[in-house]
């Protein structure tokens, strides 16, 4: 099994570069859950080593952040908000970790927050990759969410990337436990679906 995941690991970073970068951030930034926590370090980490410009993973992220906001921003935009929250309830939404009660706790933070939510958001955790979602609903000018979610996630990104850069430096120390912290977060991950969706069930048998 560790063999497995330290291949998993040596391809994942192999495979690690600019275009991979905003690929996966674009996804992160979706509703798809994929933490930019397991993209922009390790992204960081190859940049110490001489493979990557760290500035560049940092655009790059960014980038894709933007990208995968945008989709979720125009899709909330002309979807409409009971088209919206329809989706949220359904059962692939489910399994995407995505449910109604988020999506109306994006919103009613976009709503206390006004513009400045898809800044400040981008920096919280379980509202980051959902606060484009109320942006869209609201019909937020364009030109405001560009730049908010820029620069937030761009804050970020920066955040993780001195994060991974400096996880280079005490290498040694930290990658013989690197495999058994996938493993546990793998498995972490398929427990939290199965009790999930077994909750959902049994509140609608109830």
């Amino acid at each position: 099994m560790m063999e497995f995941f330290q291949t998993l690991f040596d391809w994942y970073m192999a495979n690690m570069n600019y275009f991979t970068i905003a690929l996966l951030m674009a996804i992160e930034s979706t509703f798809i859950p994929l933490p930019s926590e397991v993209v922009i370090p390790f992204a960081a980490f190859k940049a110490a080593q001489g493979d990557l410009s760290l500035w560049l993973v940092i655009v790059s992220g960014t980038i894709g952040a933007l990208s995968g906001s945008l989709f979720n921003y125009f899709l909330a935009k002309y979807l409409g908000r009971p088209l919206v929250y329809k989706f949220a309830d359904t059962r692939f939404a489910h399994l995407l970790m995505v449910t109604k009660e988020k999506v109306e706790h994006a919103e009613n933070y976009f709503i206390r927050n006004g513009k400045s939510s898809t800044f400040i958001g981008r920096l919280v955790p379980g509202i980051r990759h959902l606060i484009s979602i109320p942006a869209g609903l609201a019909k937020m000018k364009l030109r405001d969410f560009v730049l908010y979610t820029a620069v937030g996630a761009g804050i970020w990104n920066i955040i993780l990337a001195i994060v991974g850069f400096y996880a280079y430096s005490i290498k040694d120390q930290i990658l013989h436990y690197l495999a058994y912290l996938l493993l546990a977060l793998g498995i972490g991950f398929i427990v939290y679906l199965v009790f999930h969706n077994r909750r959902k069930k049994e509140e609608k048998l109830s």
